[in-house]
């Protein structure tokens, strides 16, 4: 201040403020070098780390972190500001521009047997039902089809609205679909749905009116396009790793399931034409981009964003 006010000129104003901290994660550089270097993440990129690259590589939008910023504010003493903020500010960003795709992570296939067999057709799916702007797409559609799994239950409880046997279920933007027969395997788990269609319903309404309460996202079995899909969680399990218990290592709060990678999962195949870092939603999934690193091979690998 002494020198500033010595100066002869403007005195410029000084504010001190108090550094971010996000809770289930660390923000000290010294610390994040330590993950890096003992193999806890995959580098500063890693999708789990609070560096831009790391959420620029999850998915994270510029605009989402601006906005995180501004309702988060300049704090004069240190807090720890809850991770779902961020996340809040993330997903609210991606509602508005993120097109909407669909996909399943666990597929189980279904079999309409009153399907014409060998003919496919394509139905009308909106973009983004934010943005009108965004139009319309066809997805291909046939007699085998694959669900996710965690749609259908064969012994559903009361208020289940998804597919059982003898159940209806709305496939999003295609038919009315009932499940009438269950294949198992010889492990006795479901392999194949047998299903039959409401020709008449298609685009999700049916000339009787009768209402069907469940809606499911599907995809063609002939066209769907295999992908590895990487689902990120909280990098530690304690909200608060620095200031653990005593005697004990902030490495030793890391969550074990930060990250669940998923070999098998299918997507329609417009996926395909996705930039990396562009930002999707898988409907009734969550928000995702393409991974950055991307095999050698060619084949396709997504990251969950939120």
């Amino acid at each position: 201040d002494w020198f500033c006010e010595n100066l002869g000129i403007h005195h410029p104003q000084q504010i001190e403020f108090a550094r971010l901290n996000l809770n289930y994660t660390v923000m000290s550089k010294r610390k994040m070098l330590r993950l890096v270097q003992e193999g806890h993440v995959h580098g500063w990129d890693d999708p789990r780390m609070p560096t831009l690259s790391g959420m620029r590589r999850r998915g994270f939008t510029a605009q989402a972190i601006k906005n995180f910023c501004e309702r988060v504010g300049l704090a004069k003493r240190e807090n720890v500001i809850e991770i779902e903020l961020l996340e809040y500010c993330l997903r609210d960003d991606l509602n508005k521009k993120a097109v909407r795709r669909l996909g399943v992570l666990n597929p189980l296939k279904i079999t309409i047997e009153n399907y014409p067999s060998g003919q496919t057709e394509e139905v009308d799916a909106i973009n983004n039902p934010e943005d009108e702007d965004a139009g319309t797409r066809k997805i291909p559609f046939s007699r085998e089809i694959f669900i996710d799994r965690n749609d259908f239950m064969e012994d559903p409880p009361k208020k289940y609205f998804r597919l059982a046997p003898g159940k209806e279920v709305r496939l999003k933007y295609a038919y009315y679909i009932t499940c009438k027969e269950v294949v198992k395997d010889e492990n006795s788990e479901v392999s194949e749905l047998i299903c039959t269609y409401d020709p008449e319903s298609r685009g999700g309404d049916s000339p009787d009116g009768r209402k069907v309460k469940g809606t499911i996202q599907w995809v063609d079995a002939r066209s769907a396009v295999a992908c590895k899909v990487n689902l990120y969680d909280r990098l530690f399990s304690n909200p608060n790793p620095e200031d653990g218990e005593e005697g004990k290592d902030f490495v030793d709060c890391l969550n074990p399931d930060s990250l669940e990678i998923v070999e098998s999962a299918l997507v329609e195949p417009s996926v395909q034409d996705f930039e990396v870092g562009e930002p999707m939603q898988l409907e009734r999934v969550g928000y995702f981009c393409i991974d950055s690193d991307q095999p050698e091979d060619g084949s396709l690998v997504l990251n969950r964003s939120v």
